[in-house]
């Protein structure tokens, strides 16, 4: 080995690019999902019912004036958009576990690949899915009766916006699943976030609707400010607080990022 590193004219073994190492982490998690298409199929059963379920359900509400004479799809749709992205990131995580499991995590953290196109590699994977059960939710919510004013450009903020939201969620997920190393654990924490996120935002009905104390809560949730943005965009009418709500969850975005590199990391140091 030495007389090999001491002998001119044989230079050391190339390491990949971080573009190129994040790109075969991609590929890796994209097989695996041709290969396993039912788990993001099956997941779009839950908003076609939520849309045309609560979509038919609360149809009369649609005619108070805190929905804007828009009617009630408009405004659930936007809602709904979120929740799948909300709900498909907190399960992110759970890739990990089963790396950990059959031990494909420890070979990763045994080569030179960088630890942040690892968790980079997944993600990008994760917002292509959520990028892909998007755009069905938005078809499904024009079959159901939605218009969308905003139009292309408005739908593009809203999927921007949903992306947002999914990178926050699949990066704290990839790091609890990281720290916990369990999927009972991860499925716990993810519920008890979940729902609450969801039922304590402006979700399914206007602020003006709630109690005082929800109100309070959801003006800092940041799934009233996805849906809220994302409804700005596909009506074509934006809240006057959006720039501060757009910070807030880019913050949110690049902090949880962070928290599933150092996770990694830690979860290497452990091990």
């Amino acid at each position: 080995m030495t007389s090999l590193a001491l002998t001119p004219g044989i230079a050391a073994p190339s390491r990949a690019g971080w573009f190129t190492q994040t790109g075969q982490v991609l590929r890796r998690w994209l097989i695996a999902t041709v290969r396993q298409v039912w788990g993001p199929v099956m997941s779009l059963i839950q908003p076609v019912i939520w849309i045309v379920l609560f979509g038919q359900v609360f149809h009369s509400l649609g005619a108070l004036p805190q929905f804007g004479g828009e009617g009630y799809i408009d405004y659930l749709v936007p809602g709904i958009l979120m929740m799948t992205v909300l709900y498909s990131g907190a399960w992110a995580g759970t890739g990990y576990i089963d790396d950990i499991n059959s031990g494909v995590m420890d070979q990763y953290l045994t080569s030179p690949v960088s630890r942040s196109a690892i968790i980079t590699g997944q993600l990008v994977q994760q917002l292509i899915i959520n990028l892909a059960q998007s755009l069905v939710v938005l078809g499904i919510g024009w079959l159901a009766g939605a218009r969308y004013p905003g139009g292309i450009g408005g739908m593009l903020v809203a999927l921007a916006v949903a992306t947002l939201l999914a990178t926050i969620f699949c990066c704290a997920s990839t790091a609890v699943a990281l720290t916990a190393r369990s999927q009972i654990a991860l499925i716990s924490l993810s519920q008890l976030i979940v729902l609450p996120a969801t039922f304590l935002s402006t979700t399914m009905m206007p602020a003006d609707l709630m109690p005082q104390w929800v109100q309070d809560v959801s003006r800092w949730n940041p799934m009233t400010w996805a849906v809220e943005l994302g409804r700005g965009g596909l009506s074509g009418t934006y809240p006057d607080n959006g720039w501060w709500q757009t910070a807030g969850l880019v913050v949110l975005a690049a902090l949880a990022f962070f928290w599933a590199v150092r996770s990694i990391r830690a979860y290497q140091r452990s091990v």
